[in-house]
């Protein structure tokens, strides 16, 4: 899936061509893994009825998320909010940087989809753990969906697109590389072909540059953050490599003796 998330704000997929959102990556497409999300969200050792999406993009994750929880979404994109807002009204939505919004409040649970690939650099990235723990309250869990670690990543290219009944249509083609391993970073070209109403069509091509670390550094910055951490193997049916999901619980609040 196509997901900067609060680097993402001067790349155009995510500003001004954001309306092809739901044709490049239909919602209906995140339902396995919103619901294998929902049941790694639901293992804190509290209830779980508030959870907090950042990097929430178009919404395509909360509109199946919303059925089991109350959902506040936050994003850095206010195009991809009024996206969002469109599939899912009775949502909270906020605009907000991940490595910093505070809004004020905690959450039973903290959800940051593949947009956290948008933090480049360890120190970015330590700063997005920090919001999650900072919003997650005592006995709550925050959850990472990094679309790759260090340990699994592959050069690789993907295509994809859908219609719209009133004849938009869009198309896509990814390519990515890491052109220097020894970094935290790889580079995706994307090329998108964007079909209008009159048939008119036109090319839009993005180089986008995602984070990419391994597991002991995902590990650390959440034991560092104040979180226990673990690791899960995601379960799906798709034909492609699981994701490693990490996984932070927050301790429970200290009782009095």
């Amino acid at each position: 899936m196509v997901n900067m998330a609060d680097a993402r704000s001067g790349y155009r997929f995510y500003g001004d061509l954001a309306v092809w959102w739901p044709l490049v990556s239909p919602p209906e497409e995140y339902a396995e893994e919103a619901a294998f999300a929902a049941t790694v969200l639901g293992s804190a050792s509290i209830p779980v009825r508030d959870v907090l999406e950042l990097g929430s993009g178009g919404g395509h994750n909360a509109v199946h998320l919303k059925e089991r929880f109350a959902m506040t979404l936050v994003d850095l994109s206010e195009e991809m909010l009024a996206m969002s807002r469109r599939l899912n009204p009775e949502c909270d939505h906020r605009q907000g940087d991940m490595r910093s919004v505070r809004l004020g409040r905690t959450f039973d649970a903290v959800f940051v989809h593949d947009a956290v690939a948008y933090m480049t650099s360890e120190a970015d990235l330590g700063l997005a753990v920090e919001t999650a723990f900072v919003h997650c309250r005592p006995g709550g869990v925050a959850v990472f969906v990094p679309d790759d670690t260090a340990e699994t990543f592959e050069a690789a290219s993907h295509c994809g697109g859908s219609d719209d009944v009133n004849g938009r249509g869009a198309r896509y083609l990814d390519w990515t590389w890491d052109p220097d391993p020894a970094d935290t970073w790889t580079v995706t070209e994307y090329a998108f072909l964007l079909r209008d109403v009159d048939g008119s069509v036109r090319v839009v091509h993005e180089t986008h540059r995602t984070g990419l670390f391994g597991r002991e550094v995902w590990l650390r910055l959440l034991a560092d953050a104040g979180f226990a951490p673990h690791a899960v193997i995601e379960e799906t049916t798709e034909n492609r490599t699981p994701r490693e999901l990490f996984v932070g619980d927050r301790p429970p609040a200290a009782t009095a003796g």
